[in-house]
């Protein structure tokens, strides 16, 4: 079985005060190196990373990884166009995916452990989406059956995969991550999780 990944890391953080937040740095890597090394060794199927804002800044953190690099001028219009310039780019590559794979770069607690149980989770279940739960949403990380990429290129502006899994839910597996819920938007974001970092 061939998965496509497809990380998102687009966004210009704002909400960071315009430190791009795909350079924090966790565990001596940052999160761009850090997801990005677990999607490669997952070693499922081909890695794509969609950059947008702060790309010059953030592909240093790359080198050397055998990803493909696309580039997403839309960005600013919302998660949506980055998801699709990355499927975009697998229609042009590698139209024999049997699924994809969705991450973003602002969940630091995102494992290779993780991702292997939703790849082991997917295979033995009968279903087309397995997607990860913390407290009341279902989202990324998350895997679809290539029979949803059409309706993935379909979503605009920041309707994102949530959408979708919403859409399907008797399609979906939930695979519980509560970690899944620390999310690094913001400045306040950051200093709550680098405080739980230093305690434990």
């Amino acid at each position: 079985m061939k998965i496509g990944i497809i990380i998102l890391a687009a966004g210009d953080s704002s909400r960071m005060g315009g430190d791009p937040k795909q350079l924090i740095t966790y565990k001596g890597q940052s999160l761009m190196r850090r997801v990005t090394e677990s999607a490669l060794a997952l070693q499922r199927g081909p890695v794509i990373v969609v950059l947008g804002a702060n790309r010059p800044q953030i592909v240093p953190e790359l080198d050397g990884l055998p990803v493909t690099i696309v580039d997403n001028p839309s960005w600013p219009t919302g998660q949506a166009s980055s998801l699709k310039t990355g499927l975009a780019a697998f229609y042009l590559t590698h139209k024999d995916i049997d699924a994809v794979l969705i991450l973003h770069t602002d969940q630091p607690l995102v494992s290779l452990g993780l991702l292997l149980h939703m790849f082991e989770v997917y295979q033995d279940e009968d279903k087309g989406i397995v997607a990860c739960r913390y407290g009341t949403q279902l989202s990324v990380p998350a895997i679809f059956h290539r029979n949803y990429i059409d309706e993935l290129l379909q979503l605009k502006d920041d309707k994102g995969v949530k959408w979708v899994i919403g859409r399907h839910r008797s399609d979906c597996v939930e695979v519980p991550f509560e970690a899944g819920a620390i999310d690094l938007d913001s400045k306040r974001d950051l200093d709550l999780f680098q405080q739980v970092v230093t305690q434990t």
